[in-house]
């Protein structure tokens, strides 16, 4: 009778305590897919190069090498410098676009600034991949004005 009791309290206040969001449920696939970007881009930055293959999607790694996109990477990256500030600008989601695996995806970019190119847009492309995380596809940078 005792657990019972207990047990009953229990119910009573979860069903009387204020509704907590279900947190990815409720935010848009951009939102996740720029946290996710976000927080891909701070490996980038960091000159974290193989981790960002780490946590790269299935399909990236399945195109492109580890040691290959570290040296791409230091390529692209290097004669930048170091990240100054970076801005979203938009974020497009496709389902199945053409000429992509069928998924879902989100399209971002970003206006950024590199200690030695003050101007640049990076664009990032997500997919929710098979684990049902939002990982990096794609990944460009232009200096603004090429």
């Amino acid at each position: 009778m005792k657990v019972a009791t207990v047990l009953l309290c229990v119910i009573l206040m979860l069903m009387s305590s204020p509704q907590l969001p279900t947190i990815d449920a409720q935010q848009k696939p951009q939102d996740l897919a720029q946290k996710a970007a976000e927080s891909w881009l701070a490996l980038c930055d960091s000159g974290k190069y193989a981790e960002s293959w780490d946590e790269a999607s299935s399909g990236f790694k399945a195109a492109v090498t580890k040691d290959k996109w570290i040296g791409m990477l230091q390529q692209a990256r290097t004669p930048l410098g170091t990240l100054q500030s970076r801005k979203l600008q938009g974020a497009d989601y496709k389902k199945d676009p053409p000429g992509a695996p069928a998924g879902e995806y989100v399209i971002l970019k970003f206006d950024a600034s590199f200690e030695k190119v003050p101007s640049a847009t990076e664009t990032v492309s997500m997919v929710l991949d098979k684990d049902g995380k939002w990982r990096t596809a794609g990944y460009f940078i232009r200096p603004s004005g090429m």
